[in-house]
């Protein structure tokens, strides 16, 4: 039977994703966000972001890159432009990263369930977002466990991870993902939206395409985690 990951956020609804992929230039773009994911080398970044765009399963991937993609999403009814940035993870490439930070309008912060030093990375990765954004309620972020595959290899203590997204001065969302298996990766993206909506609002109303701009809500059919 498939684990069940940990998502530790109240309602989370299941709701149907669909949108078309392209991959883009690093350029900016003024019609949709950025949603940036990081973390230390070796977490699984890209092995997320594919899983999720092409729901495949990626082992390898060249640590130098930083590939941005475009995707068009359907959430609670509308479509959504948006930017994905698959960071570069090693330190020796920190600079792509540090640009990324420096432009995101969300994050999804990952570490692995395996290695302790990840876990200490996201940490201090977290405070250097909000340290150079000079920001700190007001940036969406999710906090991804990622190699739920692993748990029989889990190092980072659960309680621990917990304690550090529930306390007053961090607050943000939890969930436990496989880029292996794709438990919880659709369901990650997800919740970043839900941040969004919840965090900066407008967000997405800059992101609605013009000829999407009129579309009526339809009803998704959701049921609760």
């Amino acid at each position: 039977m498939q684990r069940q990951g940990i998502i530790s956020v109240c309602g989370l609804l299941r709701c149907g994703w669909k949108g078309a992929l392209v991959r883009q230039s690093r350029e900016a773009h003024t019609d949709m966000f950025r949603l940036c994911v990081v973390g230390s080398g070796g977490v699984g970044k890209s092995s997320l972001t594919i899983r999720y765009l092409k729901n495949e399963f990626t082992e390898y991937y060249d640590p130098t890159l930083e590939e941005t993609y475009r995707k068009e999403i359907e959430y609670n009814g509308k479509l959504y432009d948006v930017e994905i940035v698959d960071t570069a993870g090693q330190e020796e490439f920190s600079s792509f990263r540090d640009s990324s930070v420096a432009t995101g309008d969300a994050f999804l912060v990952l570490f692995a369930i395996n290695s302790t030093s990840s876990w200490h990375e996201l940490k201090d990765l977290r405070s250097k977002i909000i340290q150079d954004r000079q920001l700190s309620s007001t940036i969406p972020m999710v906090l991804v466990a990622n190699k739920l595959d692993l748990d029989g290899e889990r190092e980072v203590n659960k309680d621990e991870v917990l304690e550090y997204c529930n306390s007053a001065e961090v607050n943000i969302p939890l969930i436990e993902t496989s880029a292996k298996t794709g438990l919880n990766v659709e369901e990650s993206f997800q919740l970043m939206m839900q941040q969004i909506q919840r965090i900066q609002p407008a967000l997405l109303e800059r992101t609605v395409p013009k000829n999407h701009a009129n579309k009526p809500q339809k009803k998704d059919n959701c049921v609760i985690l």
